[in-house]
């Protein structure tokens, strides 16, 4: 799922980037293949576990670039990064409640695919763009 065009110009943010789609990837294969659900546990709960980690260091990283470049959207990035945090966390506490169903982690991981896609094309690349204009790269 991974594309060179979504790249922002940061290594260590195009990593992390490249990271998530990876295993983003992984899990929705993992989930929507056919086999007992029961084997299929494992990689949603390390998913689960990953995401709740990385998402906040990527988001970090990511929110430290946007300081030093002074991008004009910050606040309102770090604001949807919040949100997919929240999002994130009410799946795990609902999957702590209600179990790991089926048809909720189905929910889950196209939520996740979605989001990742949409967020790393589109809001992302304006930090791009605006390092580019402003020659800030690093």
């Amino acid at each position: 799922m991974w594309k060179d065009k979504y790249k922002v110009g940061v290594e260590k943010v195009d990593n992390q980037h490249q990271e998530l789609f990876s295993r983003v990837t992984d899990f929705v294969s993992t989930v929507r293949k056919d086999g007992d659900w029961e084997d299929k546990l494992e990689k949603v709960k390390s998913t689960m576990s990953f995401m709740q980690e990385y998402v906040v260091v990527h988001f970090d990283d990511e929110e430290r670039y946007m300081k030093e470049i002074n991008f004009p959207e910050y606040k309102e990035h770090v604001k949807i990064h919040e949100e997919f945090k929240n999002e994130v966390n009410q799946f795990a506490e609902k999957f702590e409640k209600e179990g790991f169903k089926e048809d909720l982690v189905q929910s889950f991981a196209g939520k996740l695919m979605a989001w990742l896609i949409n967020h790393v094309a589109s809001h992302d690349q304006k930090i791009a763009d605006y390092a580019n204009i402003k020659g800030g790269k690093k």
